[in-house]
């Protein structure tokens, strides 16, 4: 399942967490099986590398915002 920035910021921290092992295992099955052989879909692993970069961007904008709120 493939989300949109939009989606993401909706989900919450643990959620976030959860995404992110889902599409790094993906990745990693995804990798694994091109090294024997041709994939169906060779785009999916940067459409997968780019919503593990937006993962984690939201993650980081939320650990600076609860650190501009304590301090």
């Amino acid at each position: 399942m493939l989300l949109d920035a939009m989606e993401i910021r909706e989900l919450t921290d643990e959620e976030l967490v959860e995404e992110l092992t889902r599409a790094k295992d993906e990745i990693a099955r995804l990798r694994y099986r091109a090294a024997f052989e041709e994939l169906e879909n060779p785009s999916l692993l940067r459409t997968l590398r780019r919503e593990i970069a937006r993962l984690k961007t939201v993650q980081v904008e939320r650990a600076r915002s609860e650190e501009n709120q304590v301090g």
